[in-house]
């Protein structure tokens, strides 16, 4: 790991990329040794910290550490000489390695692609995979994803097979809580993992992610300069909606939104909020009577509803329901909890409910709570009921059995019977008929 780390640092993309995502006083750290040519003592960094941050700043340089940017367990600081070098080579320029890709020449038998097409296409793809999840495959979502991309939402547990349908897990649910920003690289993570698996090289995999990450949006690029294993990379990211190719053979191909703002504090949608787009503040109101008014005339926002809420009536711009017994164990059924509901009303509450403390009605939370306990209370396993004992010494002499194979579900001594796992069933029956035959005999 050691090694592709510093395989990847080789990139000036990627090395700007990763300094992106690091936090403030991580960001400064590598701005205060970046133009330094030896090692300083850390005695000398460390007396720049002030008390109240001396725990942020060690944890800083454990952060670096770990990514081998800074050295670890050594009485002197600097920066990994490769990993200066071609940060110094990302911020001042210069270097003839394609490292943030390669600029198309231009054409003008083409028609630039503008934003517009661009941002549809991202949204396109993105919601399509939102809508699906939301669907639980059941066919109300618009259109499906591709196969890699219903691959990949398996192997990460956010939806998972029952029967022939691919549905919603507890972790899909959650995973629709989050920004969109955090959905990608949620995604992008698996992806990673997935390519291991596939004995992909994870450092062209990396190096080509961070790459888009720098690229200028709505510049065309070359696919000439690319390895195989990022050519490959072309079909997971269209299918994700990362770049935008005018046809899947072209040798140009366009970076998105969602791909330039994987290392910024942008928004990788020009209208995203929440789990798709929409209005950019909360839009639902919940009221003690359960009834919920939501402030939307998105079809995805309406579809996350309608996994808990019992929906009644929908207008151009706002959706009323109810939250019910029914829609909420239909949402637990579907591994959905209920504090992952709750975290959901909060998130995306009126600008107006904010103004209450607490900020959903308290009976409405613990009501949720309960329908949840009740459906936890009774728990159905597959088994048999042995009973019609014709003594007491031979209901205790099978039941001492069954328990020694640890196979007792329950028990009932005054009726003389009890209940066995399938797994323990055939022992127990032969343990009985070897009895049977003993005494007989």
């Amino acid at each position: 790991m050691t090694i592709q780390k510093i395989q990847l640092y080789q990139r000036p993309s990627s090395c700007l990329a990763i300094f992106r995502l690091l936090a403030p006083i991580e960001r400064q750290l590598i701005m205060n040794l970046l133009w330094l040519e030896s090692a300083i003592p850390t005695s000398t960094m460390a007396a720049w910290v002030i008390r109240e941050g001396r725990k942020m700043y060690e944890d800083a340089l454990g952060t670096l550490g770990r990514l081998h940017i800074l050295p670890t367990a050594t009485g002197k600081l600097a920066l990994n000489s490769t990993f200066k070098s071609a940060f110094r080579q990302a911020i001042t320029g210069g270097g003839t390695s394609g490292s943030f890709g390669v600029p198309a020449p231009p054409d003008d038998k083409r028609t630039p692609t503008d934003l517009d097409t661009l941002d549809a296409f991202a949204l396109e793809r993105w919601e399509t995979i939102l809508h699906y999840m939301v669907s639980s495959g059941s066919g109300q979502a618009p259109t499906k994803p591709s196969q890699g991309v219903l691959f990949l939402l398996q192997r990460s547990g956010l939806m998972a097979n029952h029967g022939s349908i691919l549905q919603i897990t507890s972790a899909g649910f959650q995973f629709l809580l989050h920004s969109p920003h955090d959905q990608l690289w949620d995604l992008l993570l698996q992806y990673l993992r997935l390519a291991e698996e596939r004995q992909m090289d994870l450092v062209e995999v990396l190096g080509f992610i961070f790459m888009l990450s720098t690229m200028e949006l709505g510049r065309e690029y070359s696919t000439e300069n690319l390895s195989g294993t990022q050519k490959a990379m072309l079909e997971d990211l269209r299918d994700y909606g990362l770049i935008w190719q005018r046809r899947p053979t072209s040798r140009r191909f366009n970076p998105t939104r969602l791909a330039t703002t994987l290392t910024s504090s942008s928004p990788p949608l020009p209208t995203s909020t929440g789990t798709s787009s929409g209005p950019q503040e909360g839009f639902i109101i919940l009221e003690t009577n359960y009834r919920v008014y939501a402030y939307t005339d998105n079809a995805l926002q309406t579809a996350v509803l309608n996994l808990f809420v019992s929906l009644k009536y929908r207008f151009p711009n706002l959706v009323v329901g109810s939250i019910t017994r029914e829609s909420v164990k239909k949402a637990l059924m579907n591994g959905i909890s209920a504090d992952q509901i709750i975290s959901y009303l909060i998130t995306h509450a009126h600008p107006q409910m904010r103004k209450n403390n607490p900020l959903l009605p308290v009976t409405v939370q613990d009501q949720i709570r309960l329908w949840e306990l009740e459906r936890n209370r009774l728990k159905s396993q597959e088994g048999y009921l042995y009973t019609a004992f014709a003594s007491q010494a031979d209901y205790d002499f099978v039941l001492t059995y069954a328990k020694e194979l640890d196979v007792v579900l329950w028990e009932n001594a005054p009726k003389r019977c009890f209940f066995g796992s399938v797994d323990g069933h055939a022992n127990i029956k032969g343990f009985i008929e070897r009895r049977t035959l003993g005494t007989s005999s």
